[in-house]
């Protein structure tokens, strides 16, 4: 029987005469004004379309004109993120119900609309009949991630009009996937948890007047409970996570595949294809496993050891030793992100209810050393701060969530900036996205075979 995994001596040298053949180095890049990662020498991004969805500021322009830092900003359809956040708390109840509508539909609803959108939401909150037990417990997998992906795809099968692209039904399919997430995303994990790790197998189904949170948390846990704390900080890790400036990988990566004229099911597994990337939703795991690193080797109450550590990682000499302070920086802010000014302050307060201060405390420490650290080290055409990685790990940490599930629940909320994005790209593009490669190959000659 054929070992498909198996990387052959034959497989090996094609490898390395692949790479042999690859003659393109870094010069090349700047020699053709090319931007690698669609980003400028000053990090700013290349301008590849228009959207009305989100926008991220990060800098403004002084009394004489010069463009400079200032403190991040985020805005949904306009609204700032912040003044969304303070909204639903001081009225005490969910805020992720009321963020997808606004992504979507471009205005904040009113009591009643929000309330048929929820009840729209919750009828949508199942799955087809036999689906779990068909797709995701008899063909169980060992990334979450694989596995949402498939079962997104496997859904096109479900669907009686899966191709029709008219707004109206790639809305009607947006919400049902928004709906679904959660399901597929917790069950994918139950099954993997009893095939591979040999734990007892549950399925709770979701009830309809509970919240995307609060369902999540529902279905995931056997014994079904949750504190309005857990709860609250759930449902804000999911605004949060909900939409980012249009610009991101995963969200370009929707554009791109809509562009086309697919079906809404590819464009998203697309796009879950692309988050599930390391450099993209896998980031607060590495911030975990940095963190679990520093504790088992150093004294983290040592603030010389701490930033001892620190040095070392940027030096590559501590953790993956790729020369990273993981949850540090962002492509677009300086100053700050304000996705990570508003988790720090809820992190803390949960942190209380879970006996983890001393846990918090040394993330404060490490965010605070390292911008300084890094400034040092490096040069740096911007500031540094902490992103909203380094302490949604944390937050979902607390939550008990285990690893495994720490990017697909980022999945589960930016599904509502992908069904934004795909919306507005089939409004209003009609153009295929085809972007341009410069050729930097010579010209040679074909060589018949008997003369190689």
């Amino acid at each position: 029987m054929i070992n498909y995994s198996e990387i052959t001596p034959y497989i090996r040298e094609l490898s390395e005469l692949s790479g042999m053949r690859n003659n393109i180095v870094p010069e090349m890049y700047s020699e053709h004004d090319v931007k690698r990662g669609l980003r400028d020498i000053n990090g700013n991004g290349v301008v590849a379309g228009l959207t009305e969805v989100s926008n991220i500021k990060a800098k403004d322009k002084d009394a004489e004109g010069n463009i400079i830092p200032c403190e991040g900003q985020l805005y949904y359809r306009g609204v700032n993120i912040r003044d969304i956040v303070k909204g639903f708390t001081e009225d005490n109840r969910r805020g992720f119900e009321e963020t997808v509508y606004l992504l979507l539909f471009s205005d904040l609803p009113n009591k009643n609309e929000l309330e048929k959108f929820c009840d729209q939401l919750s009828l949508y909150r199942s799955l087809p009949p036999s689906f779990v037990r068909d797709m995701i417990l008899k063909a169980p997998g060992k990334d979450m991630m694989n596995i949402l992906s498939r079962s997104v795809l496997a859904l096109y099968a479900y669907d009686e009009n899966p191709d029709d692209i008219s707004p109206a039904n790639v809305l009607r399919q947006c919400l049902q996937l928004i709906a679904q997430f959660p399901l597929l995303a917790v069950y994918g994990y139950q099954s993997f948890q009893h095939y591979h790790n040999g734990q007892s197998l549950f399925i709770h189904y979701p009830k309809k007047e509970l919240t995307t949170a609060e369902n999540l948390l529902y279905i995931l846990r056997e014994d079904g409970q949750y504190s309005a704390l857990e709860a609250e900080l759930l449902d804000l890790a999911l605004v949060l996570h909900a939409e980012h400036g249009g610009g991101n990988n995963s969200t370009f990566t929707t554009h791109v595949v809509t562009s086309s004229g697919t079906d809404t099911y590819s464009a998203i597994s697309a796009a879950l294809g692309s988050l599930k990337g390391p450099r993209h939703g896998g980031a607060n795991i590495k911030v975990m496993q940095m963190f679990d690193d520093m504790k088992a080797n150093i004294d983290t109450k040592n603030k010389d050891a701490i930033k001892d550590y620190l040095i070392r990682l940027l030096d590559k000499k501590a953790f993956d030793n790729a020369g990273l302070i993981y949850g540090m920086g962002h492509a677009v802010y300086s100053l700050s992100d304000p996705r990570a000014d508003i988790l720090r302050h809820y992190a803390k307060m949960l942190s209380v209810e879970k006996g983890m201060q001393e846990e918090f405390e040394l993330y404060e420490s490490v965010e605070k050393m390292a911008p300084e650290i890094i400034a040092e080290k490096r040069k740096m055409y911007k500031g540094v701060s902490a992103n909203v990685d380094f302490y949604s790990g944390m937050v979902y940490k607390m939550l008990g969530l285990p690893y495994e599930l720490f990017t697909p629940i980022f999945a589960v909320a930016r599904i509502a900036g992908w069904s934004a994005h795909r919306m507005e790209e089939i409004q209003n593009a009609g153009k295929i996205i085809r972007p341009a490669y410069i050729n930097v190959k010579e010209e040679k000659a074909y060589i018949a075979l008997s003369d190689r």
